[in-house]
């Protein structure tokens, strides 16, 4: 698609501190535009909750070096003997390759330890990233279909997309492949139009955020049935992907954390 969005001369004045041409990629304009929204969004959903502007700059630069570390962390284990008998290649890699499971698994902890210090309760709080996340991800995702990167496999229907730009992401060029990155969109925007919904009804404290992540789970294991990116890693002699494993515990999690917090909150209203 278009991994790069413009090419230009750098200022001379500027030249020495930065290279001779600077480049915007789509990827991380993409990711940029995904966190500046997600940021007013979960600041408008919980500023009466005990956030204000300031502190949640700081939780944002917090979660974003957590997202950073723990997706490229997930991302190196996918085939960690790739890595470990070549490791020039984890700096070569250094910005780009990023899974998103390994970001939420460190992003949450770190979210749960920062409110907790600053005494802000933990699930309302979370509540509000369950609208906050599905942009931010879907920002993401646009991201990765313009980049080329989280490609489908060999479309040979309708809904084949083709990648052909020289410096696309994409390991299969040229040939139409399953838009996944664009389904990954779809899941979470319908995730979002749940959220949404049950949110004027809401029966207990975190309940929106347990739906976002177990729907999004449940979305996720299937669109990887037709990701072609094989290099994501497998499990179980190749039955299940990684994401596909991490996506079954979430579900269970969230099923479980479910029925604790409801009965917690039903015995609160008795």
């Amino acid at each position: 698609m278009y991994p790069k969005i413009i090419s230009f001369h750098t200022p001379k004045f500027l030249r020495g501190i930065f290279p001779d041409h600077l480049t915007i990629n789509s990827y991380g304009l993409c990711i940029g535009i995904g966190i500046i929204a997600a940021y007013f969004i979960i600041y408008y959903k919980t500023k009466f909750k005990g956030i204000n502007k300031d502190n949640l700059s700081e939780l944002f630069l917090w979660c974003f070096l957590a997202a950073f570390i723990g997706g490229k962390l997930l991302f190196y284990l996918e085939d960690p003997s790739k890595f470990l008998n070549n490791p020039a290649l984890m700096l070569k890699n250094l910005g780009n390759g990023f899974v998103f499971y390994g970001s939420l698994l460190l992003v949450v902890p770190t979210m749960y330890f920062w409110l907790r210090y600053y005494k802000i309760p933990f699930w309302p709080f979370m509540d509000g990233v369950a609208f906050g996340g599905p942009v931010l991800h879907s920002f993401g995702r646009l991201g990765c279909f313009l980049a080329g990167c989280c490609h489908g496999k060999i479309c040979s229907n309708s809904f084949g997309v083709i990648f052909s730009d020289p410096d696309s992401a994409a390991s299969i060029k040229n040939v139409p492949l399953y838009p996944t990155q664009l389904f990954d969109i779809g899941i979470n925007l319908m995730t979002l139009l749940i959220v949404y919904l049950v949110s004027k009804k809401q029966q207990f404290k975190g309940q929106l955020f347990l739906i976002y992540i177990a729907l999004y789970a449940i979305g996720r294991a299937i669109n990887e049935n037709f990701r072609g990116d094989d290099e994501r890693g497998f499990l179980f002699g190749g039955l299940i992907t990684y994401s596909q494993f991490i996506a079954a515990i979430l579900i269970m999690l969230s099923a479980t954390a479910w029925y604790f917090l409801s009965k917690k909150s039903k015995l609160k209203e008795n």
